[in-house]
């Protein structure tokens, strides 16, 4: 999708990966991207996970002020695949299509990580 330059966004969903991968500079982009996110006071909607790149850019968002909300199964969470202490918001689902409809319906559009340093 891209950005369109006259409409306000204040709600952005970031798909990203649950590990780090090889690549550094993977991280010093989700970095960021988290930066950015807040630099343009938006609020941040993500996949729930405590690892990876996803937690990575949700903690970076937060702790510079943005509104954080994360969205996770029921499944995942009694894994205990997630910390106890979630960045932000949590919202726990059902399952994992309705993650993904949840994701879309709380944000105000899907981006790529060029479009959202284009805003």
């Amino acid at each position: 999708m891209a950005a369109t330059p006259n409409k306000q966004f204040k709600n952005i969903c970031v798909l990203s990966g649950f590990n780090y991968g090889k690549h550094k500079e993977f991280v010093e982009a989700t970095i960021d991207l988290g930066r950015s996110i807040a630099e343009r006071k938006l609020h941040l909607v993500y996949g729930g996970g405590n690892q990876g790149l996803s937690k990575l850019v949700s903690e970076v968002a937060f702790v510079r002020g943005s509104q954080v909300l994360g969205i996770i199964p029921r499944a995942l969470k009694s894994l205990g695949s997630l910390s106890d202490s979630p960045t932000g918001e949590e919202l726990v689902i059902s399952g994992m299509q309705e993650r993904i409809t949840e994701m879309l319906n709380h944000a105000d559009d899907l981006f790529s990580y060029q479009e959202i340093l284009q805003l």
